[in-house]
């Protein structure tokens, strides 16, 4: 007759599966991050100025482009242009929805200065309290 050999239940716990599945989802972040990264080209006056403060409530961003669109990095395709009631309606919607969330503007070196003004009045019109304006540092 056989002896019956008894198992203990083995408490260790196998990592290396765990460990695949690190490597596939780094590799999956590392290929489809520089796909997330899309933007308007926007050439940027450059100027010596002060970088404002960190904050932790990310800016609400209206990009002017050459052409005199107005782009908004808040929504759905924020990288097609949207027409000023639009423009309007979204940066009053985020402002009622996270009051004190900082608006800046990004005009382009090559845009009219009236555009940036009437991008300013719609602005104001939404209901921000202040705007600002970015600049990229110049090179050296």
């Amino acid at each position: 007759m056989r002896q019956r050999i008894k198992k203990r239940p083995m408490s260790e716990i196998n990592v290396v599966p765990y460990i695949d599945v690190m490597l596939v989802l780094l590799i999956i972040f590392m290929v489809t991050a520089p796909l997330l990264s899309q933007g308007i080209k926007v050439d940027l006056p450059q100027t010596d100025s002060e970088p404002l403060p960190p904050n932790e409530k990310e800016p609400v961003i209206v990009n002017i482009d050459k052409d005199g669109n107005f782009f908004i990095n808040y929504g759905d395709n924020q990288d097609k242009p949207v027409s000023a009631e639009v423009l309007v309606n979204r940066v009053s919607a985020l402002l009622k929805y996270q009051p004190g969330i900082p608006v800046l503007i990004g005009g382009d070196a090559n845009v009219p200065y009236g555009q940036v003004v009437q991008a300013m009045s719609l602005l104001q019109r939404a209901g921000a309290p202040s705007v600002g304006m970015m600049t990229d540092p110049p090179e050296k």
